[in-house]
């Protein structure tokens, strides 16, 4: 799809190629690029999260006809509803029949700006239209119909397609966000300098580490 004064896209990403750990995952989406309609959106933060041995992910308790999608296969986008008012999307990891998903947590708008603006007509700055979960979800318009979407396929709606390679040395990682258990897991990564990396809340001094 052509998207006037928009980056342009790289090879759409493999099912193969996200059917690994969600750390794994995680850190390989960083700098890709998720595509819906006139929006893409560059992956600058994600956070990941396992199955039955990690009691923050939504599978933890075993499958359920809301979290289906999070046991695969791989490369499906998991979209769940969160507060009573917000969009969560999730990409699909490991192999069909094992939990894991990476959870969009930031980005910055590369293609379909005025659209990404009228639907985030709030924001002070274009840095901040998707700087959040539920505010990239908000300028893709995400909504519970795109759960399940394969994002492998040339043809869906919601595609995702790798970018410019990250240097390790820019990759960070600390303690998930929004979370009630398993707060101080270091499994949320972000690329540093980006203006849209969302802002952590959690009391107390923030434990950041590199990525090795």
């Amino acid at each position: 799809m052509s998207v006037p004064g928009a980056a342009p896209l790289g090879r759409q990403l493999t099912r193969q190629e996200l059917a690994v750990d969600p750390l794994a995952a995680a850190k390989l989406l960083l700098g890709c690029v998720i595509e819906a309609g006139d929006v893409r959106v560059r992956l600058v933060e994600v956070e990941a999260y396992r199955g039955g041995d990690d009691p923050a992910s939504h599978c933890y308790r075993g499958r359920t006809p809301r979290n289906e999608v999070m046991f695969g296969p791989a490369g499906h986008l998991y979209v769940y509803f969160v507060y009573g008012m917000h969009f969560c999307a999730n990409v699909v990891s490991l192999t069909d029949g094992v939990p894991g998903a990476v959870l969009l947590r930031a980005g910055e708008v590369v293609g379909g700006l005025e659209v990404a603006r009228s639907r985030r007509p709030a924001s002070r700055s274009d840095a901040e239209l998707a700087k959040g979960p539920a505010r990239l979800t908000s300028v893709l318009g995400l909504a519970r119909g795109d759960n399940g979407a394969d994002l492998t396929d040339p043809d869906s709606p919601v595609r995702l397609h790798a970018g410019d390679p990250v240097p390790r040395e820019r990759i960070l990682a600390g303690p998930r966000v929004g979370v009630a258990v398993a707060v101080d897991v270091p499994w949320r990564f972000w690329i540093e300098g980006s203006p849209a990396v969302s802002v952590y809340r959690r009391g107390g001094k923030r434990r950041v580490r590199a990525v090795r």
